[in-house]
């Protein structure tokens, strides 16, 4: 299928070929028949995508302050891969479409096959021929609403929302800046609501426009006209709302909004301007200023977006997907008319020509529409399905020799991935990329470009019965994890699975059926610190041992941002269930034994925790795993104490040995080295070879037992005892 994309780094738009999205559970395929460009937002991505790189910096601070984070945590070069690959990338366009449902994924029973249906997203109602839609995103079109006009419902969902955060109320006056498609949306819902509003913008068309749709008076910022107006309809006393949906660096809006305000007035923020509040304009009028989030309630709740968790109406009256059912509804009723706003509409097959003539001011528009072709023969999205595969007989290690070269799968292909693994692996003389495997199109078409695998698609299953693939990544949100493995095992192939390799005792007890049931033991789970070179020199020259060790790890892990999903618990597990296996699995190989029990406990009003680990020979390991340190201070120190001998680790920069010759690096590595290319290049060498796993699966089972017994012994409070799982 065909997507509308742009490269971020270079500006390139082009109209690419993709993988059909998968149609997952709770949501349903549609196949496109209308997309609206917005014309404010979107092409201000399509404008700092052509800024340089300066230029990009300036216009997003906020990024540029998690880039220099990353680089105080991971180092310059990790870094740069990191955000040289997030910038050449093809990025979608796109978030308010109309079409019909192509098909219907399991929990879904509001819509069926062939129902018209509105949808909203920037990552789901995208200019593309085919999307895969969750059911908080879409809403079925009411009878005798047009699809062209239904395909405005995103940002008829967008100004709405913006009015209900104005709480307008009959007979007031309102004062709208910016008229552009927002705002002339924003103009109508007023009116429909019996606000007489006053319009604002220095173009005489979209005055000329907003007038017709029911505007009391319009007219240019810098004309005496508009004060005028307001004096005459407010009886000088000043409007009552301001509505904020022009964009732009001027200070203007917000200083018109506050001479032309009552005293108490409301300001409401839609679009992206600027906002140097004059202190004593607001000041003296108290003007209640408020913003307004995108589509309404649930909008960047990953909850309700994605896994279909919707508010109780009586206490979220108005959420994204009642506020998108609710626009339609108006439009279906004639109280809301889009037709006048339709500039252009465009064959999808145009798209890039189209964005370069508004980009270029060739094509003046309020709004365009990309009109799709209908479908001349039936095309199905591939079903995420148990692939058939032989089961009950034991497998000889190897599961297969594998030929020169390795040819590899990967399922998925997130920012670790392609920053972390793929680019070491495409160096790699005797690796073949072969497929890889994600559930929205782009992000597969993003990797085979980059890359250089050989196919994308969606389809999971296609993989799994591929024969010549030897090896499959799992490198998929942590949920996913254990079932993709158990899957990949069963389906005989060697299995790299980024860590956690589970998140329960229910899924790691799958996936030792899965070895069991199979006799394919060919697992590794990506704990790569072990294979870290300046950790393996400092071990090394630390030597033997012959008494009791005594480790201790501090890992400053710092606060997620505010939306990672990593925060997702419910779904993903904890923080430290998600990536705690790190740190354990670090422990358990300086010491050569795997932990016999865990003992942990947490600070009420944080989420620090601290591990105690004990070993066989009455080793112990203790991890504090802290979310409350400085960013400024090293992620990762650790120090190893036995036998009157000390080995230290400074996040992976320096390593010194003490007792007898001291050791101590270099001070100034090349890079910040965790291990992953040693990594990767053991786990090819065991496939190619049929040689051992780099890592025993019993040493896999026991840390992520012990990873698991975390929680356990927090619930508990007392010690863990784990017992021997192989």
């Amino acid at each position: 299928m065909k997507q509308v994309v742009q490269n971020y780094k270079s500006g390139e738009l082009a109209l690419l070929d993709v993988p059909v999205p998968g149609c997952k559970p709770d949501g349903v395929l549609v196949r496109t028949a209308f997309s609206l460009i917005s014309t404010g937002t979107e092409l201000m991505k399509v404008s700092e995508a052509g800024m340089s790189m300066l230029g990009k910096a300036r216009s997003r601070p906020d990024q540029v302050a998690k880039v220099m984070q990353s680089v105080a945590t991971n180092g310059v070069p990790a870094t740069y891969r990191k955000v040289m690959g997030k910038l050449d990338s093809y990025t979608p366009l796109g978030y308010s479409l109309c079409g019909v449902v192509e098909q219907v994924g399991t929990g879904i029973d509001d819509v069926k096959v062939g129902d018209l249906v509105a949808c909203a997203g920037n990552e789901h109602a995208l200019h593309a021929e085919l999307n895969w839609v969750p059911k908080n995103l879409y809403t079925p079109v009411p009878n005798g609403l047009a699809p062209r006009h239904a395909a405005f419902g995103t940002v008829g969902s967008i100004a709405l929302q913006g009015v209900r955060q104005g709480e307008p109320q009959l007979g007031e006056v309102a004062l709208v800046i910016g008229l552009g498609l927002i705002g002339q949306l924003v103009v109508q819902l007023l009116a429909a609501a019996g606000v007489r509003v006053i319009g604002v913008d220095p173009d005489p068309a979209r005055c000329a426009l907003a007038d017709r749709l029911g505007a009391a008076a319009c007219g240019d910022p810098a004309s005496a006209a508009v004060e005028t107006s307001v004096a005459e309809l407010t009886g000088g006393h000043g409007v009552d709302q301001v509505y904020l949906a022009a964009g732009g660096g001027s200070n203007q809006p917000v200083e018109l909004a506050a001479r032309l305000s009552r005293d108490r007035g409301r300001v409401v923020d839609i679009g992206k301007c600027r906002l140097d509040l004059p202190w004593n304009a607001y000041y003296e009028k108290e003007l209640d200023v408020r913003f307004s989030r995108s589509y309404g309630p649930g909008r960047y709740d990953p909850e309700y977006e994605l896994e279909g968790r919707d508010y109780p109406i009586g206490y979220v009256r108005w959420t994204e997907r009642r506020n998108l059912a609710c626009f339609l509804d108006l439009a279906a009723r004639g109280s809301v008319d889009v037709e006048p706003l339709i500039s252009h509409m465009a064959d999808f097959d145009d798209a890039v020509e189209t964005y370069q003539r508004l980009k270029d001011g060739d094509l003046k528009a309020v709004a365009v529409l990309f009109r799709y072709p209908t479908p001349t023969e039936e095309v199905r999205a591939p079903e995420v399905a148990v692939p058939q595969v032989r089961r009950g007989g034991a497998v000889s290690a190897p599961v297969r020799m594998a030929t020169d070269p390795v040819r590899l799968a990967f399922v998925g292909a997130g920012n670790y991935a392609s920053s972390m693994l793929l680019p070491h692996l495409a160096q790699r003389d005797g690796v073949h990329l072969s497929t890889v495997v994600t559930t929205t199109a782009l992000s597969a078409a993003n990797a085979q470009r980059k890359f250089g695998f050989a196919e994308a698609t969606t389809d999971l299953d296609a993989v799994l019965g591929d024969r010549s693939i030897d090896a499959v990544f799992v490198v998929t949100r942590h949920s996913s994890h254990a079932e993709l493995a158990r899957r990949a095992l069963l389906a005989g192939k060697a299995v790299f699975v980024e860590k956690p390799l589970a998140l329960t005792e229910d899924e790691l007890a799958g996936v030792l059926a899965a070895v069991e049931e199979s006799g394919n033991d060919r697992l590794q789970v990506g704990f790569n610190r072990r294979f870290a070179p300046l950790l393996q020199e400092a071990r090394k020259r630390f030597g033997a041992r012959t008494g009791p060790a005594s480790l201790r790890y501090l890992v400053n892990a710092g606060r997620l941002a505010h939306g990672s999903w990593y925060l997702q618990q419910g779904s993903e597990g904890s923080r430290f269930a998600g990536e705690g296996g790190h740190f354990i699995d670090t422990a358990s190989w300086l010491l050569d034994a795997d932990p016999v029990s865990v003992y942990a406990t947490a600070p009420s009003g944080n989420e620090d925790l601290h591990i105690v680990l004990r070993y066989p020979d009455d080793s112990t390991a203790t991890i504090s795993y802290v979310t409350t340190g400085p960013s400024s201070f090293p992620k990762e120190t650790l120090d190893l104490v036995a036998d009157g001998k000390a080995l230290r680790l400074d996040d992976f920069v320096r390593a010194s040995v003490y007792g007898g010759k001291r050791w101590v690096s270099s001070r100034l590595p090349k890079a910040r080295d965790k291990g992953q290319n040693a990594e990767l290049a053991a786990f090819i060498k065991a496939v190619r070879t049929g040689g051992p796993m780099p890592v025993p699966l019993q040493s896999l089972v026991a840390t992520t037992a012990a990873t698991l017994a975390v929680e356990t012994g927090l619930a508990g409070g007392a010690p863990v005892t784990l017992a021997r799982a192989l």
